[in-house]
């Protein structure tokens, strides 16, 4: 079986590293990276940190408009596609690569396998909503994280192909903690961080990102905290804050972006997340640390459901409230699976491979 895999952003790489090491054991996959996120703090180092293969194919897009990037990302695999003829095309998560892999692939009739099917804000404000409802409705073959994913699609009319398997970012959580074990992290100690006596926060979303606004009732919110604030700067946040002239106090830290397991080991260690990436949510959760999520809705309603997270917007009062008193349920129950889910994945495609 050959497949065609495509990522082009932070969580994808970390989903990508699960299945990839499944996969490659008996298949053939080839790893396109679109670009999409095209330096190396937030791509090149990732791959290294997630011992993920280096791509096979890097379409070098980069950063331009949704339309723009889309388009490139598009004739770029199409190119692919049509030079390797695999038997599926695997995408991941809600990004334009995700979107644009869809199309290529659907125009060309290659069969499409989307992980991470069903989830959904019901903001069609969101391109990641957008993004993820286009490619569900396009792919043949649909990896759920949850009930909750599996019922969303069928009240759109997808029950043919979909499969709950769990979380693939649930497997790679796992093996870093193994690697942890035996190789500790770094960044802790060299920002001399003790165990819960720090804030993690990620911001990256554009609802939180592209207007002054917005911005700085994220920042507003980081400055009202009154315990040291430990925040990795997307390249997106970053100049968004130099652009408005956001100006943060000494105990918010930008530090540059970390790899996958320094950020594990830093989830691990904080007292609290607060961030507006689904991700960290998942992370966060499953390592016991209690979240703000700073959007207006999350996708991963369970880890509200079950009293770790908390959806607080981009209200700077609330946040700073929050932040000092809330407190996770004292239940702690599991989500999204059992570690399992890319050799389940695996599984469905080679059971798949030829029926078209």
């Amino acid at each position: 079986m050959k497949v065609v895999t495509i990522v082009g952003a932070r969580p994808q790489f970390i989903k990508a590293a699960a299945v990839s090491r499944s996969l490659r054991r008996e298949h053939q996959e080839v790893l396109v990276h679109t670009g999409q996120h095209y330096d190396y703090e937030m791509s090149g180092a990732f791959f290294d940190g997630l011992e993920l293969p280096p791509p096979d194919v890097n379409l070098g897009v980069g950063s331009r408009t949704h339309g723009a990037q889309t388009a490139a990302m598009l004739s770029g695999i199409e190119e692919v596609l049509l030079r390797e003829n695999p038997d599926f095309l695997l995408i991941y998560g809600d990004t334009n690569s995700t979107l644009a892999g869809a199309l290529a692939a659907s125009k060309l009739s290659i069969p499409i396998a989307h992980v991470e099917a069903g989830l959904r804000s019901f903001n069609r404000r969101m391109p990641e909503e957008i993004n993820r409802v286009v490619a569900d409705h396009l792919s043949g073959l649909l990896f759920c994280p949850s009930e909750t994913a599996v019922e969303h699609l069928g009240h759109e009319g997808i029950t043919s192909g979909v499969h709950l398997i769990g979380d693939v970012m649930l497997d790679v959580l796992n093996w870093a903690k193994e690697r942890l074990a035996d190789q500790p992290a770094t960044t802790q100690s060299r920002l001399g961080l003790s165990e819960k006596q720090y804030i993690l926060a990620t911001i990256h979303r554009s609802e939180n990102t592209d207007t002054e606004e917005s911005l700085r009732c994220v920042v507003d919110a980081l400055n009202g905290i009154h315990e040291r604030v430990i925040f990795p700067v997307h390249p997106r946040t970053r100049k968004a804050i130099s652009q408005f002239g956001c100006e943060l106090k000494p105990h918010v830290e930008l530090i540059n972006p970390v790899n996958y397991l320094e950020m594990v080991s830093l989830v691990a260690g904080a007292r609290m997340i607060l961030t507006d990436s689904g991700g960290v949510q998942k992370e966060a959760y499953w390592l016991s640390t209690p979240c703000l999520t700073l959007r207006g809705e999350t996708e991963w309603v369970e880890t509200v459901s079950a009293g770790w997270n908390l959806v607080v917007g981009a209200d700077a009062k609330r946040i700073h409230d929050l932040a000092s008193s809330f407190k996770p349920a004292e239940t702690h129950p599991a989500l999204y699976g059992d570690g399992r889910a890319a050799e389940k994945c695996v599984e469905v495609l080679a059971a798949h491979c030829g029926r078209g």
